[in-house]
């Protein structure tokens, strides 16, 4: 059984890599888009992580003919309305830097009275061509910090603070980011999908 990690984010890569290792001690064979010719990138224009990640999914799916699974994920702070969350990837801009969307989203929250709670959501969805067989849900709470702490992870995790504890998600160990990440429970989510239809085999 072929699997592909149908993302261009390397840290994305390396923790689904990191999920998927039970699987692959199993046989099944985990591949990356390094893997394959270069085809399209798909346009992320949904409004919801879910629609997103079968957006990804799917096109990939039918263009190299594996069965795929990409994910969408983001941040939804609450004091700004639930921003960035779909366009947290992009927030400063189309090709922004991971320390470009940090500025930003501590730019508009320096205008708001802390605390500044917020939630990282991922979705995540596998797919054959023509057709989603799995999808899986994640979330995790906390708070956004001005603080930033941790060598970690990507995106907004230096800043985010994971609810009870006083890290942020940068300063995890990997191991236990993806034992209470949102990633991890959409991940551990479809897996179990993926079982039960008896398409890890």
């Amino acid at each position: 059984m072929k699997l592909l990690i149908a993302t261009k984010n390397p840290g994305k890569v390396r923790e689904m890599r990191e999920m998927l290792a039970p699987e692959a001690a199993r046989g099944l064979e985990v591949l990356t888009l390094a893997d394959f010719p270069p085809v399209p990138e798909p346009v992320e224009d949904a409004g919801t992580f879910i629609e997103n990640a079968r957006i990804k999914a799917l096109a990939y799916a039918e263009a190299l003919g594996v069965t795929c699974i990409a994910d969408d994920s983001g941040i939804s702070v609450e004091p700004l309305g639930g921003r960035p969350g779909v366009h947290s990837a992009r927030y400063a801009g189309e090709q922004a830097t991971d320390e470009e969307n940090n500025a930003r989203l501590l730019s508009e929250l320096a205008k708001v009275s802390k605390p500044w709670p917020a939630s990282y959501f991922c979705a995540a969805v596998a797919a054959v061509p023509g057709r989603v067989i799995a999808e899986g849900h994640g979330r995790i709470c906390g708070r956004i910090t001005t603080n930033r702490a941790g060598s970690g992870g990507f995106g907004y995790d230096p800043y985010f603070i994971v609810e009870g504890r006083v890290e942020t998600m940068a300063e995890l160990s990997p191991g236990e980011k993806n034992r209470i990440s949102h990633r991890g429970q959409a991940m551990r989510a479809l897996v179990r999908s993926l079982r039960e239809l008896g398409a890890l085999e």
